[in-house]
C-alpha cells in the first residue's frame, strides 16, 4: 500500500515570485501610475550607440535618473544634445527589466526654456489672429508673371543658395534683388523687419521671399516677433515665408500671404517655370495660327462672293483712286497743320524762354563793384592796422628800460640780482651791481645814511 505525504502551505501565505515577474510588475505598475509627462535637468555621461539609440543621464542638483531615447524618436530631434545641455524631456517613467533599472523612455527632446518660448508664441499668435493679420481675406495673391523677386535673408545662409538655385533653374529671367540682414541673434528680429521695410520702400520687386533654413526654435525665434510679423502684413507687395523644415511654424508664416515648406519650395512658389511659360506661349501661337488660318479662309470665301458681285472692275478702280486721293490731300493737310502748330508753339516756347532768361550783365557789373569796393576795404583796414601797430612801437620803444638808462639813470641790483628800490635795502659792507647804458659795474658801500628829498 502506497501512502503519499504532502506539506500543506500556511493559510494566507503571498505566493513566491521571480525577479523577471517582479520587475515586470514594477515596470506595469510605474506606467500605469505616471504618465507621460516633461522633466527637466542636465545631460550627463550621453552616448550614441551604434544602433542609433541615445542613452544619458538627466540630473539636477540634487538628484539624477537615467533616460533612453531610441532611433526612432531620436531621428526627429532638431539638435543632438551634449554633456553639460539643459534639456527639457517628454518621458514616460518604466523599469528596464533585466536590470531593474529605473529609467525615462523619452518620446521627445528640446533644449530647456523651449516650454516658455512655445507658450510666447502661443501667446502672440492668438493676439495677432484676434487682429485680423492672419485673415486669409487679407492675403494678397501671387502675381502672373513675376520680372523682379526679392529675398530677405543671410548672405552666408545656405537657403540662399538654395533659393538662387532654384531661380536660376526655373525662371532665369527673373531679375533677384538681396535684401541682406541677420537670420538669429540678438536683435535679428527687428533687422529682419527693417530689410523688409526697406524692400517695401524701394518698390523694385513683385515678390519678396522672407527665408532661413531650419533649426531650433531659439534659432528661428527672430521670425516669431511681432515687428516681424506687422512689417510683412504692411508690406505692399506679396510676400512667401519659407522658414526652416516642413514641420516649422513661425508667427512669420501665418502672417506672409504664402507659406512654403521649405526656402526652395518658396523660390519654386514665388515664379513660374520658363519651361512652362514657353509651352502656354506654344499653345497660344497654335490656337492664335488656327484662328488666323479661319479667318483667312473666311476672307477668301467672302472675296470669292464679292467677286461674283463685281460688275465694273475699272469703276472699282476709279472710286479707289479717288479715295486715295482723298486720303492722301487729307494726310498733307493734316501734316502741314501739324507742322505749322509744332512750329507756333516752338515760337511761343521761344519767346517765354527769351522773356524768363536771367539778365547776367547787372549781376556782372555788381559783382565788379562789390569786388572793388571789398579790394578798397581791406587796404584801408590794412594801413590802419599799420598805424596803429607803429604807434604802439612807438611807445613800446618809449617803456623800453635800455632808453631810461641812456638819460643817465642806472639800476641797482644785490648779489642775488634783486633790483634795490628802498635805501632800506642798503647794507654796509655790501657789493652791489650797478647796470648802466653800456656795461655793468660792482660798488661797495662803506656806510649808508638815510637822505631825505
Amino acid at each position: 500500500m502506497n501512502t503519499e505525504f504532502r506539506i500543506a502551505n500556511p493559510v494566507n501565505t503571498p505566493p513566491v515570485m521571480t525577479v523577471t515577474a517582479l520587475n515586470q510588475a514594477v515596470a506595469q505598475l510605474l506606467e500605469r501610475n505616471l504618465p507621460l509627462t516633461w522633466v527637466s535637468g542636465e545631460i550627463s555621461n550621453y552616448t550614441r550607440a551604434a544602433s542609433g539609440h541615445w542613452y544619458f543621464t538627466l540630473k539636477d542638483s540634487g538628484a539624477q535618473v537615467r533616460a533612453v531615447m531610441f532611433r526612432g524618436r531620436a531621428q526627429y530631434a532638431d539638435f543632438q544634445p551634449k554633456e553639460g545641455d539643459k534639456v527639457e524631456v517628454r518621458a514616460l517613467v518604466t523599469l528596464y527589466a533585466p536590470r531593474g533599472d529605473y529609467q525615462l523612455s523619452v518620446e521627445a527632446i528640446r533644449r530647456a526654456g523651449v516650454g516658455n518660448l512655445y507658450e510666447a508664441f502661443l501667446r502672440l499668435k492668438a493676439q495677432l489672429g484676434q487682429e485680423g493679420l492672419f485673415d486669409p481675406e487679407r492675403k494678397r495673391p501671387l502675381p502672373a508673371f513675376v520680372r523682379s523677386i526679392g529675398i530677405v535673408t543671410s548672405p552666408q545662409a545656405a537657403a540662399l543658395r538654395d533659393v538662387l538655385t532654384a531661380l536660376h533653374r526655373r525662371a532665369p529671367h527673373v531679375n533677384v534683388i538681396l535684401y541682406p540682414t541677420p537670420v538669429q541673434g540678438e536683435g535679428a528680429g527687428l533687422k529682419i523687419a527693417q530689410a523688409i521695410a526697406t524692400a517695401a520702400d524701394r518698390q523694385e520687386c513683385d515678390v519678396l521671399l522672407v527665408c532661413r533654413g531650419g533649426g531650433s526654435m531659439e534659432d528661428l525665434w527672430a521670425f516669431n516677433e511681432e515687428v516681424v510679423a506687422r512689417t510683412i502684413v504692411n508690406c505692399p507687395m506679396p510676400v512667401i515665408a519659407g522658414i526652416g523644415h516642413e514641420t516649422d511654424f513661425t508667427i512669420a508664416d501665418f502672417a506672409a500671404d504664402l507659406r512654403a515648406a521649405t526656402p526652395t519650395a518658396a523660390a519654386e512658389l514665388a515664379a513660374t517655370p520658363r519651361a512652362e511659360w514657353l509651352q502656354a506661349l506654344q499653345r497660344q501661337a497654335q490656337v492664335l495660327n488656327r484662328c488666323m488660318r479661319r479667318q483667312l479662309d473666311d476672307h477668301a470665301q467672302t472675296l470669292d462672293w464679292q467677286s461674283r458681285r463685281l460688275q465694273s472692275p475699272k469703276a472699282a478702280i476709279s472710286a479707289k483712286r479717288q479715295l486715295l486721293a482723298n486720303l492722301a490731300r487729307n494726310l498733307n493737310q493734316s501734316a502741314s497743320l501739324s507742322v505749322r502748330q509744332a512750329r507756333h508753339e516752338l515760337a511761343q516756347s521761344t519767346q517765354a524762354w527769351r522773356s524768363l532768361k536771367p539778365d547776367v550783365t547787372s549781376h556782372k557789373l555788381l559783382l565788379a563793384d562789390w569786388q572793388r569796393r571789398l579790394k578798397n576795404a581791406a587796404q584801408h583796414d590794412i594801413s590802419r592796422q599799420r598805424q596803429h601797430l607803429q604807434a604802439l612801437q612807438t611807445q613800446l620803444e618809449m617803456l623800453n628800460p635800455q632808453r631810461t638808462l641812456e638819460r643817465g639813470y642806472a639800476i641797482i641790483s644785490d648779489h642775488k640780482g634783486k633790483a634795490l628800490r628802498n635805501t632800506s635795502e642798503l647794507k654796509p659792507q655790501t657789493l652791489l651791481q650797478v647796470r648802466l647804458a653800456r656795461g655793468t659795474a660792482e660798488v661797495g658801500i662803506s656806510s649808508v645814511q638815510a637822505k631825505l628829498d
